[in-house]
């Protein structure tokens, strides 16, 4: 019998060498490498799952249940087995379920005395047809279209019963709702469901900002912020006190900025909240990121690496001492690259000592500190501190001034590997600016192992992509050679459900490495500019930001338009009339 991964590839979902990529991604399984790769989606999944067992597939998302039937299997039992009837037919209840369970069957088929016809359809699907049928309150953030209504129809209450309550008297309603009110129900599941309604639209930040006459919410998804619905502004008080109690928030405190941290189940998966608050003139405003555990358990290979920039960077973190630098603005997946990096590193014979600001992921085997300005941890005193610790390799979380560019440099001379990020937009851009802030050349040149600078794009739908001819004037803009183009896999998402209509889905980094060599280490030492390191690291093999986004775009991973976009090129603003770098 075909296992259900062979049948993936006798059915033309996946190949080979995706199946053997998907197996060796750490800390997860087969099947969420597969979904997290964008190679196989839930539902070609499951139907694979159902032909090796000798299931049925059913689609719930088009099948009609008939009320009879859902009131034969209690919601908490639907919940519980990830189990949901859809029809019946001669006395025989079909049930769909999420995973091959011979027991789960049998026990059916003893509570509800009645003859089961099992089959099988996507845990997401089943989720939402729970949802939908039974009301998304069960399980926040499970998913499908059960959250948008709760939502909604949350929303619906408190505008139709609670604000009444509030009447005339605004200031003093208000105040009490913000301090007694944030721990009724309606409110806990408002906020609940709205931080598990961003984890599973794969949301990075949520955004709660109150206006003159209402309290706008969006989500940051794939770097873009997409609007979700306006709280009432009377709400603004209470749904910030409960975010404030859920981070452990001075509730008093309304004039200065404040941070926390939230803990919480979205569905089945524990995710953890940043939680950032701010007075503005129309109230606080907050902002949290999301920080998804999946995010660190990525491995090189899978960060979008080409097969030179992999073995080259592998090579960097591979030796015993000198300084690594990743280098972008904020967002643009420094930290990911370098807990890959320390996933690839950390072995039981090598101790790994971290100084961040804040702490975002907690990573198993590694000794991680957070710096606290108020109580003088700066960088500088924690990486003089982690030197006495006898560590092989110290991750400073970013350089920002001289004092940590030294005592950086410091630790890498004495025998450590050191990984650090920089703001800069290039690669060959941190080395003047190390300068800038004070760093001897000759400590830069005798230190520095290796810059790299990334940005972020979106990737196109695997599940509407098509083949696309980018407009004549941006290929001759782009110095493209006739045999080139027609060999390029030029491609767009025209918008599906899977995708939310937008063409796009998921990001992937786009690389810029610069190895120093002996010429570049000596043009450094003398102060050459930016300009010039970058025309002799060119030479030297480095392929740019812009390059690199190209031939992906070209092997049909993202769009034209996003890298000509990301890296500011000239040639966006040409063909579409928008400022360079916006939109994101």
């Amino acid at each position: 019998m075909a296992k259900w991964s062979d049948i993936l590839i006798q059915n033309g979902v996946i190949g080979r060498d995706q199946l053997s990529e998907a197996q060796r991604m750490p800390n997860m399984t087969l099947e969420d490498a597969l979904m997290r790769q964008g190679y196989a989606g839930p539902e070609e999944i499951t139907q694979a799952k159902a032909e090796e067992f000798g299931y049925t597939y059913v689609n719930l998302r088009e099948t009609n249940i008939p009320a009879e039937v859902l009131s034969a299997v209690p919601e908490a039992i639907c919940r519980d087995k990830f189990c949901m009837p859809y029809a019946e037919e001669f006395g025989e209840l079909k049930v769909a379920l999420a995973e091959p369970d011979y027991e789960t069957v049998e026990n059916l088929r003893f509570v509800l005395n009645k003859e089961i016809s099992p089959s099988m359809a996507s845990k997401e699907a089943i989720l939402a047809a729970i949802n939908e049928h039974f009301g998304g309150s069960g399980s926040a953030g499970a998913g499908g279209k059960g959250d948008t209504e709760s939502v909604n129809s949350l929303l619906q209450e408190f505008t139709n019963s609670a604000l009444d309550e509030m009447g005339t008297d605004t200031s003093k309603k208000a105040g009490i709702l913000g301090m007694e009110g944030a721990n009724e129900a309606p409110v806990i599941r408002l906020v609940n469901l709205l931080i598990s309604e961003a984890a599973r639209n794969r949301a990075s930040d949520i955004h709660i900002e109150p206006f003159g006459d209402r309290v706008r919410v969006r989500y940051r998804i794939d770097g873009v912020c997409i609007e979700r619905d306006a709280i009432p502004k009377k709400l603004h008080m209470a749904v910030l006190s409960r975010l404030k109690i859920m981070a452990e928030i001075d509730i008093a405190e309304k004039r200065r900025p404040q941070d926390g941290r939230i803990k919480m189940m979205a569905g089945e998966k524990e995710i953890d909240l940043r939680v950032s608050v701010l007075p503005t003139n129309h109230g606080q405003s907050v902002v949290m990121r999301i920080l998804d555990r999946d995010n660190i358990k990525v491995g090189l290979r899978d960060i979008g690496f080409s097969e030179e920039d992999y073995r080259r960077f592998s090579n960097l973190i591979r030796r015993p001492n000198g300084i690594l630098l990743v280098t972008g603005p904020t967002g643009s997946g420094k930290t990911t690259t370098l807990y890959a990096a320390l996933n690839e590193l950390n072995t039981p014979n090598t101790k790994i000592i971290t100084a961040e600001d804040p702490v975002e992921y907690y990573l198993p085997g590694v000794n991680q500190c957070e710096i606290k300005h108020k109580i003088g941890m700066t960088f500088a005193k924690v990486i003089r501190a982690m030197m006495r610790q006898n560590p092989n390799i110290l991750l400073v979380g970013e350089i920002r001034d001289n004092e940590t560019a030294q005592t950086a440099i410091q630790a890498s001379l004495t025998g450590h590997l050191v990984f650090s990020t920089l703001h800069t937009n290039d690669a060959p851009s941190a080395i003047t600016r190390l300068i800038d802030i004070g760093v001897a050349p000759f400590l830069v040149t005798s230190s520095v192992t290796g810059i790299m600078a990334q940005r972020l794009v979106r990737k196109v739908c695997p599940k509407c992509k098509v083949r696309v001819d980018p407009p004549a004037h941006i290929l001759e803009g782009l110095r493209l050679k006739p045999e080139v183009v027609k060999r390029a896999n030029f491609m767009e998402g025209k918008g599906c459900a899977y995708c939310n209509n937008k063409g796009t889905r998921g990001r992937m980094a786009i690389f810029e490495l610069l190895v120093m060599s002996s010429k570049i280490r000596e043009m450094a030492f003398k102060g050459e500019t930016s300009l010039e390191i970058r025309n002799v690291a060119r030479r030297e093999g480095m392929r740019t930001l812009f390059e690199d986004g190209m031939i992906k775009a070209m092997k049909g991973q993202t769009t034209v338009d996003e890298v000509l976009k990301i890296t500011n090129h000239d040639l966006f603003t040409s063909a579409t009339g928008i400022k360079p770098g916006g939109g994101h």
